[in-house]
């Protein structure tokens, strides 16, 4: 069964590697605000942080699967799409991008909670077949550490490391030690719930052990 991670995110591939999936890569083509914007219209009303990353998410797995057979002729097994949006006191909070708006966030964060939403979709393709979707979101509370001082927040920001991530952090690196406690799958605020993922390809019928592909032998 081959898995088509529809991401660049090195984030979200180094989790799939480390849970024995070694995935191909495909960058979806979607602007993500366009996208956003032309369903709040269609609504006529503002998307809620979980409506946000189901619907990127659906639309980069599938914008991946009309593609694939392109890319990877005769391409049979599953694309997985995902987003992720970080929620404090009801503001949503994307990438940062700049080491300012870094800085501010963990100014507002240390000592608070705020929650991690990610959607996900995973399309089957087959070539005797159409394309079948399911999709989920996960969402994980996150905890900061009150004692973090303004000298560890630059230094952190100065890394570079939290200004191309959703919410301005990481667990699983350099950021992990300002993280007191995750309330749900800690793999979600790393950007895809294993999960979650795992329950969506078993009502596409598929076990999560058959996407194995390199799990490393024991001697």
């Amino acid at each position: 069964m081959r898995v088509c991670l529809a991401s660049t995110s090195p984030a979200r591939l180094a989790l799939l590697r480390q849970s024995g999936i070694e995935p191909i890569c495909l960058s979806p083509g979607v602007d993500e605000d366009a996208v956003a914007a032309a369903e709040a219209q269609r609504l006529g009303r503002a998307l809620a942080p979980e409506e946000v990353v189901l619907l990127l998410a659906r639309a980069k797995a599938a914008d991946v699967a009309a593609r694939i057979h392109d890319a990877h002729p005769g391409f049979e097994g599953i694309v997985i799409g995902g987003d992720s949006m970080f929620e404090l006191d009801g503001e949503v909070h994307g990438k940062p991008y700049e080491p300012e708006r870094a800085i501010a966030r963990w100014h507002a964060m240390r000592g608070r909670t705020g929650v991690l939403h990610s959607g996900h979709s995973v399309i089957q393709v087959r070539p005797d077949a159409p394309p079948r979707e399911v999709h989920a979101v996960a969402e994980a509370a996150v905890t900061f550490a009150a004692d973090i001082d303004d000298a560890e927040i630059e230094a952190y920001v100065a890394t570079g490391e939290p200004l191309l991530v959703a919410g301005a952090f990481t667990v699983d690196s350099l950021g992990g030690a300002f993280i007191e406690r995750v309330e749900g799958d800690p793999s979600t605020v790393v950007g895809m719930s294993l999960s979650t993922l795992r329950h969506l390809v078993g009502r596409l019928g598929i076990r999560w052990t058959d996407l194995w592909n390199a799990v490393p032998s024991v001697s």
